[in-house]
């Protein structure tokens, strides 16, 4: 199962929004899962989070024109192309292997684990990691569901 997550920052995503399916659902495993399951109708699309919750899924991302790896597929093309346009950061879940991608500024990490990527989204939405590798949340309230979100208690001790 892959899918695109696109962590809204302080540029507002409403024109990629509107063109979605709008849900503002909380944001959960099982919702995630319903959403990208290969039989919804809109698991090729990002769902778009905003401050803890899933404002639109099924949406179509800008794609980038020029990449460096000519491997790249469309989810992290349109991760990439979304992230050279906004401040947004958007997570990739590859459909064929499984593997976690970041993106942020138009660049794109690949291979993530599950301690390279709350490392990651510690730095990015200000936290930091403590000595086990969970991110520890700095500031206002919506950087705290990042921490309980991206924990290990949800992606558990095995993720990816």
């Amino acid at each position: 199962m892959g899918g695109i997550l696109v962590l809204e920052r302080e540029t507002e995503l409403s024109d990629i929004v509107e063109v979605g399916t709008r849900l503002d659902a909380v944001l959960s495993k099982d919702a995630l899962m319903a959403l990208f399951h290969h039989g919804s109708p809109i698991h090729d699309g990002a769902a778009i989070l905003r401050h803890g919750r899933i404002v639109a899924a099924g949406c179509f991302l800008p794609l980038a024109l020029r990449v460096d790896d000519p491997s790249l597929g469309t989810r992290h093309r349109a991760a990439i192309g979304l992230t050279e346009e906004t401040d947004a950061v958007a997570l990739v879940i590859s459909e064929e292997t499984g593997r976690i991608a970041l993106s942020e500024g138009g660049r794109i990490l690949r291979g993530l684990d599950g301690a390279a990527l709350r490392r990651a989204l510690a730095d990015l939405f200000g936290g930091r990691v403590d000595g086990a590798g969970a991110a520890v949340p700095d500031g206002p309230p919506w950087r705290r569901w990042m921490s309980r979100w991206f924990s290990r208690r949800t992606l558990g001790k095995d993720a990816p």
